[in-house]
């Protein structure tokens, strides 16, 4: 009977009659630690408003924007990359040289179309030669200033659709061909000033020719478009 009395008791049974001695010190508090925010909560976007995401996404932008027309060293436009900024200065510059054609409204989409193309497809050449040429900076980061930096040319296009409202005119080409000639100088420096330190110092030469081929091509597209009749 003992032995079925003893296999009977709940586990823990003699725990309530262990006494703790009152010499012995008990220190300490049992609390429950409430963690500090961490970064990514700070940084999660989930139960943002769209109207501030919006805004924020435009301020960004309007920053590398500002990083364009002031070049400088500065490591935020790598770190920070998208692709919105390249993409509105694309649709932007081929909507601007869709007006162009002289063979009538058929010639209009293809031309569009060819402009979309060179762009994205010259930048991923470039990216791709930055690459194997031993380049430090990521494909995408590539690709961001490289379009970011396409916005004096696009500057350069308001400009000259501007001029040739006046007419077609040895004076009009001269403006138009200063116009562009700056734009295009200022689109090659600021794409190298953020490029340069991620290339191999004896290969630079032959990361920068591909990116002035890149901006030329751009410009003389600029230059030579003229509106329909």
């Amino acid at each position: 009977m003992a032995e079925v009395d003893e296999g009977n008791r709940p586990m823990f049974a003699g725990l309530s009659d262990v006494s703790i001695s009152e010499d012995i010190p008990v220190e300490g508090e049992i609390t429950v630690p409430v963690g500090s925010p961490s970064q990514d909560d700070e940084c999660s976007t989930l139960d943002e408003p769209v109207k501030d995401t919006v805004l924020r996404d435009l301020k960004a932008v309007g920053k590398k924007f500002v990083h364009v027309l002031y070049p400088k060293k500065s490591s935020s436009l790598l770190r920070d990359w998208d692709l919105w900024g390249p993409l509105l200065l694309c649709v932007t510059l081929a909507l601007m040289l869709q007006g162009g054609s002289e063979k009538g409204k058929d010639d209009l989409g293809p031309q569009f179309a060819e402009v979309f193309v060179i762009i994205w497809f010259g930048s991923v050449v470039i990216t791709l030669n930055s690459k194997l040429l031993g380049g430090t900076i990521s494909f995408f980061q590539s690709l961001c200033v490289l379009g970011y930096c396409i916005l004096p040319l696009t500057v350069a296009m308001v400009v000259c659709r501007l001029v040739l409202l006046g007419g077609s005119s040895k004076v009009s080409f001269i403006v138009r061909l200063i116009v562009v000639t700056v734009s295009f100088s200022w689109s090659t420096f600021a794409s190298t000033a953020f490029l340069a330190d991620s290339q191999p110092p004896n290969r630079r030469a032959l990361v920068v020719y591909p990116v002035f081929l890149f901006y030329f091509v751009i410009g003389w597209m600029i230059l030579t478009f003229s509106p329909s009749p």
